[in-house]
């Protein structure tokens, strides 16, 4: 009889020791997945910015070719789309907080203040969020300007800002792939083809207004 009873003991102590394993382990995937999805919608605001302010800039040098307007048309497009992003992440975080709080106060009535205020320390903070999606919108906003700051030659202008937002949208892509765990090839080439697309259609309609209206 003791015999059984060790050995049911052993059995209930390992099963707590997987249990414990188990339940880190899964902490540690819900940690890695709220990182992995903070940080994809940082490739993706830096991507927004990269194809924003270069199809911005793309489309000011159809219609003129002074460098100094599409410079400054690509840093207030830096500035609006910052500011824009900034604005809905924070209502959109924001808003989430609310319907979450709400949820949380209509299922939590009965227990302690404190247990309360620590599970409402774990929410999204909507500064944050805004913070981070005019940081990285900006990051990728200031690869074209930078690449076209510095070249007073109109063509070659315009073809350095393509090979840069190019070169850029190939590691935001395989950024976005690595987060998703996706096929990176298929990923950059989904990402570059839709830079392009954005790029040629917006200097192709600026070049047709242009040519109409100027």
């Amino acid at each position: 009889m003791d015999a059984v009873n060790d050995v049911v003991k052993v059995s209930l102590e390992g099963y707590e020791a997987e249990s414990v394993v188990a339940d880190a382990v899964n902490e540690e995937e819900v940690d890695l997945s709220r990182r992995a999805q903070w940080l994809r919608a940082a490739v993706l605001g830096a991507n927004d910015g990269l194809v924003s302010t270069a199809s911005l800039m793309m489309g000011i040098g159809a219609v003129k070719d002074d460098a100094k307007a599409m410079l400054l048309s690509g840093f207030a497009g830096l500035v609006a789309g910052a500011c824009s992003m900034a604005i809905g992440e924070f209502v959109s975080v924001y808003s989430q907080v609310d319907i979450e709080v709400a949820v949380r106060k209509r299922r939590e009535k009965q227990r302690a203040a404190a247990t309360m205020e620590e599970q409402l320390g774990k929410l999204p903070s909507p500064v944050q969020a805004a913070a981070a999606s005019a940081l990285a919108f900006s990051v990728g906003a200031v690869v074209p300007l930078l690449a076209a700051g510095f070249i007073g030659s109109y063509r070659l202008r315009l073809e350095v800002v393509v090979a840069a937002a190019s070169a850029a949208l190939v590691v935001f892509g395989c950024a976005g792939a690595a987060l998703g765990r996706a096929p990176k090839v298929r990923s950059c080439a989904r990402v570059v083809v839709g830079g392009w697309a954005a790029m040629a259609v917006t200097f192709g309609l600026m070049r047709f207004v242009g040519a109409k209206a100027l």
